[in-house]
């Protein structure tokens, strides 16, 4: 059986420390801080579609995307897949297990080739029993994603499909609210995806972003969507509900 072809580049974790320093939580730790996470952490390389885990794999510890993407969802007995999020650099996951030691909650696959820092269960944990001050942050990046949970909740309730496309591709492009460096105007999602993530249908997703490159906030490419008119986006996102 043929293996994916991994993707190149640095084996050495430090060499991506500059690159983490887009990501917000990171950005806000201490040299020291910084400096324990990287002294544990491995680059794991994926190939285009290989799994990284799955639904009921035990906690193997706390992944950094530096390179690719990573797509986490969960797939039914018949093959439906519910996709949750679309994970670009730099952002953080894995972090539920480190603190439950429970078995994985979805499944993640490398979208095309990905590289990833692994920090791995038992070294981050001793690290977390030593450190305090990284028990914080970590209830920090908990805290964080748990907001955005209630937001998304929220949105697919009781918002009308196009501001909750512009609310996800602004959000999307902010890395889910972790990245300090300015904005990424090009998404690497097919608009299946997108609908998927929206838990609306193709063909309505596919109407609100032809309807928003009509009105010039975005320009439609094979795979990817680059956003224009970030003004314009965060208008509409904050458009009052019509009920």
């Amino acid at each position: 059986m043929d293996h994916p072809i991994a993707p190149s580049g640095p084996l050495d974790a430090a060499s991506y420390r500059e690159r983490l320093h887009a990501s917000t939580w990171f950005g806000a730790l201490t040299a020291a801080l910084q400096d324990a996470l990287i002294g544990i952490a491995a680059v794991r390389r994926l190939g285009a579609g290989e799994i990284l885990f799955q639904r009921g794999d035990p906690p193997d510890g706390l992944y950094c995307v530096v390179e690719g993407t990573i797509r986490i969802g969960s797939t039914s007995a018949d093959g439906r897949e519910a996709l949750l999020a679309v994970l670009e650099p730099v952002n953080w996951f894995g972090e539920i297990g480190v603190f439950d030691r429970q078995p994985r909650t979805h499944d993640a696959r490398a979208d095309g080739n990905t590289t990833l820092l692994h920090m791995p269960q038992a070294a981050l944990i001793a690290l977390l029993d030593s450190t305090p001050a990284l028990l914080h942050a970590f209830a920090l990046l908990l805290t964080h994603k748990l907001r955005l949970t209630f937001t998304i909740l929220e949105e697919t309730a009781l918002l009308p499909a196009p501001v909750r496309v512009a609310r996800r591709l602004l959000l999307m492009a902010d890395g889910y609210g972790d990245l300090r460096l300015g904005s990424r105007r090009v998404l690497h999602v097919p608009q299946e995806q997108l609908a998927q993530l929206l838990a609306l249908s193709r063909q309505t997703v596919n109407q609100v972003l032809k309807d928003l490159q009509a009105r010039g906030m975005l320009r439609l490419a094979y795979g990817e969507i680059e956003l224009l008119d970030f003004a314009g986006l965060q208008a509409l996102a904050n458009a009052p509900a019509r009920g």
